[in-house]
């Protein structure tokens, strides 16, 4: 089994020493980098770039503003009329859906990587990947980490400076570090 496929696997991985994963990383950032360099106003190759770095987008409603920053993009699929605040990490070497109509503060991440509690795994290089999903209509705050596993629920807001460790329910409103659920909100 390779590294690539123990890690889609769910299973520790070594990406560090793994040629194809160096070398899609390095192509991603390289698209990342040029993607940030780019003037606010040139919409057209801004678009083309998202769609060469993400997965998938439906629709063509995106707005990623700079810096925005992934480990491989094509791990990432995105709703229609997706827009995230400046300082976008997604660190997605598992995989990280967004639902429709979804907004990012700025400074969040998204990590599907973890490493080892074992020293001496982690020391090896040793990590592992699980997806992250966000459903629809989800708004989180500023400075929102999400780690790796997790699932936001539709219509569900994330305050600012929010940890995510577990899984948030549907028509929450959800806070803290870590994130927990303060109160329901009210369906109209």
């Amino acid at each position: 089994m390779t590294e690539k496929e123990k890690c889609a696997a769910g299973l520790l991985y070594n990406a560090n020493y793994d040629k194809e994963l160096i070398e899609e990383r390095i192509a991603c950032k390289d698209l990342c980098q040029e993607y940030n360099a780019l003037k606010n106003s040139d919409s057209e190759n801004r678009f083309r770039l998202l769609k060469s770095i993400i997965g998938s987008i439906k629709g063509n409603i995106i707005c990623i503003e700079p810096s925005f920053w992934c480990d491989y993009g094509y791990n990432i699929t995105v709703g229609e009329n997706f827009y995230a605040n400046h300082n976008l990490v997604i660190l997605d070497c598992a995989k990280v859906e967004f639902g429709d109509n979804v907004f990012i503060g700025p400074n969040c991440s998204f990590y599907t990587a973890g490493h080892p509690l074992d020293a001496k795994q982690r020391n090896e290089g040793l990590e592992y990947a699980h997806p992250i999903k966000v459903g629809d209509n989800v708004w989180l705050g500023g400075n929102v980490v999400v780690l790796p596993g997790v699932s936001i629920g539709n219509n569900s807001v994330i305050g600012a400076g929010s940890v995510v460790t577990k899984d948030i329910p549907e028509n929450v409103v959800a806070v803290g570090n870590p994130c927990k659920m303060v109160k329901n909100i009210p369906k109209e």
